[in-house]
């Protein structure tokens, strides 16, 4: 390679750095708001959490007494299927990927738990529905032949509970039809700024309730509900299954703004390394075309004497 297409690369190799730093400080500064966001939406769910598991629990102590629990004492209310298990026959599955690239492994990864935890848990395809959010694993799915039964594409880098509602409501409304017995969420859970791990958790039936904690609070404290503890949780109860989804939702996208940190970091790296080699090679060739030019002026001088 010849001097000037050296510096030439050298000189592309810079802007490429440029960028790509660039686009760390960005996706750090997305990263930030996100982990910020998680926390306080994670706080936020804890306290509905303990108060739900309160008003629930008294009311699966009523079924377990044979007490039916009528709305309008006419019609049984439907809150408590979502709080009973049911014999699986189909399991729904809500998959979180990313639209965008350049975030290094965080799609590869997803994919690739994903695969192995149809695989090890179905005998056969049409035992799984999916809800898929990115075109990665929605494409996935479709040619594997599972059914998508929902996709959403190209969320924004910071979601709002109105932009996901579509897809949430969707797959509440659906187990409560039947159409599947159990809903897990899957996605690559954000442990700090360098690492993650997949998780598929369970979010329908409504199985993670802090029973225990709901007990210590009854025996000192109690809800004043209106109209009724059966009504609350008959809109409290998909809510909070909505919010369980939104909250994996949020946590999927500060894991996938801190892979692109990291992979653009890397990029940037990279490409101050190779800079510094070319740069090695550069100042090598020049050396010894220079060390030539003197040679053959030595050279020719020595010829005329």
């Amino acid at each position: 390679m010849s001097l000037n297409e050296l510096k030439k690369r050298i000189e592309s190799t810079k802007k490429t750095a440029q960028i790509t730093n660039a686009m760390q400080m960005v996706s750090a500064a997305k990263y930030n708001k996100m982990a910020q966001d998680a926390r306080t939406y994670f706080e936020y769910a804890k306290k509905v959490k303990r108060m739900v598991s309160h008003v629930a629990k008294t009311q699966l102590e009523m079924l377990d007494d044979g007490v039916p629990i009528q709305d309008d004492g006419i019609h049984y209310i439907d809150f408590h299927d979502m709080l009973i298990e049911r014999p699986i026959k189909r399991t729904g599955y809500l998959i979180i990927s990313s639209d965008k690239g350049l975030a290094g492994g965080y799609n590869t990864s997803v994919i690739k738990a994903t695969e192995a935890m149809l695989q090890q848990d179905h005998q056969t395809k049409d035992e799984a529905v999916i809800f898929a959010i990115g075109e990665p694993i929605a494409k996935y799915c479709r040619e594997e032949g599972y059914e998508v039964v929902y996709e959403m594409h190209d969320i924004s880098d910071r979601p709002t509970f109105e932009e996901v509602q579509a897809i949430v409501k969707k797959a509440v409304d659906l187990f409560k039809q039947q159409v599947f017995d159990a809903l897990y969420v899957c996605y690559n859970h954000h442990i700090s700024a360098i690492s993650s791990q997949f998780r598929a958790d369970q979010v329908l039936p409504v199985t993670d309730l802090e029973w225990e904690e709901a007990d210590e609070e009854m025996a000192v404290s109690d809800y004043l509900v209106e109209p009724s503890q059966t009504e609350l949780l008959d809109v409290l109860l998909p809510q909070y299954a909505e919010s369980q989804i939104f909250g994996a939702i949020i946590d999927a996208k500060t894991a996938e703004h801190a892979s692109r940190m990291n992979a653009m970091r890397a990029a940037t790296d990279n490409a101050k390394e190779l800079i510094e080699q070319m740069k090695q090679k550069y100042n090598q060739q020049r050396q010894l075309k220079v060390t030539n030019e003197i040679l053959e002026i030595i050279n020719g001088a020595n010829a005329l004497n």
